[in-house]
């Protein structure tokens, strides 16, 4: 799934180049991915492309003052074509392809944008709304990971009570995180995922604070100027406990384990954060009974 280095990073590559664009033919491959039907998507063509932003893990093209917000979900991507087929794609067909965005550029050139998504679960999402805040996913958002000061963060992790794991992905609570660098920065903190927001010390939510920051800004900086297309590998590439289940930690050098869900699983070490005690697997718990 996308989170917020990876959307900041497509942010920026539509800014670079999009910005300048006029919107044409806007091709619907999947019609349960459009969530707004008033304005429809056919609105956009004609426009000039202004601007891109980001709220959490949403991403915004600005079309002269109309705005495509997409949601990518757990399986979608965007990819930038040069030269795209001139064949509009057959509504419910079993392309990955969701939306297609054309473009007319000033040099005369005619790419476009694909929103994809993979997998049988279609949960990419895409709004055209003359206001971001008229999302309903983002009217709900809490403070962006990036914005937040120090002393919000600690206010609102003292303010709730539940697994930190569970506490930083919540959108509610805190913008852009996702199971990847939640991970990432546990790791950093040497926080256990199942450790409570409302018994951690004021002065560790405080070094959960930093890592999350140091995690987010650096991804970010890796991230942001990759061609659209090279971001999910240099988003693995960065991993030092997500999605390595049995390797060494860079750290320490135990082995990094997992804890598996029906649709999710999450690693860390267990020297670094749990004091080397080894979680409870809940899938392996399931089978066992």
């Amino acid at each position: 799934m996308p989170e917020l280095p990876e959307v900041e990073a497509l942010a920026q590559f539509l800014r670079e180049h999009a910005v300048g664009a006029v919107v044409g033919r806007i091709d619907v491959g999947a019609l349960s991915a459009v969530k707004t039907f008033d304005p429809p998507v056919t609105a956009l063509s004609g426009r000039d492309v202004t601007g891109a932003g980001r709220w959490g893990k949403f991403l915004g093209m600005d079309c002269g003052g109309l705005w495509m917000i997409t949601h990518l979900s757990r399986g979608g991507w965007l990819r930038w074509i040069d030269e795209p087929s001139p064949t509009p794609p057959k509504p419910g067909g079993k392309s990955p392809l969701a939306l297609r965005v054309r473009f007319f550029t000033p040099e005369g050139a005619t790419p476009a944008i694909d929103l994809t998504e993979a997998g049988t679960k279609k949960r990419l999402a895409v709004y055209v709304v003359d206001d971001p805040e008229l999302v309903p996913g983002i009217a709900k958002l809490g403070p962006d990971a990036l914005d937040v000061t120090e002393e919000r963060f600690i206010e609102i992790m003292r303010g709730t009570s539940q697994r930190i794991k569970t506490a930083i992905v919540d959108q509610s609570l805190i913008a852009g995180i996702g199971n990847a660098y939640s991970d990432e920065i546990l790791h950093m903190a040497k926080v256990s995922p199942f450790a409570n927001t409302a018994t951690m010390s004021e002065a560790k939510t405080a070094e959960l604070y930093e890592s999350m920051r140091a995690v987010l800004t650096d991804a970010v900086a890796r991230s942001v100027g990759q061609d659209a297309a090279r971001l999910k590998g240099e988003k693995r590439s960065g991993m030092r406990v997500h999605a390595r289940t049995g390797m060494p930690c860079p750290v320490c050098g135990d082995t990094v384990r997992e804890v598996s869900y029906a649709e999710r699983s999450f690693q860390y070490c267990p020297t670094c954060q749990t004091g080397g005690k080894v979680l409870a697997d809940r899938r392996m718990s399931r089978l066992l009974k």
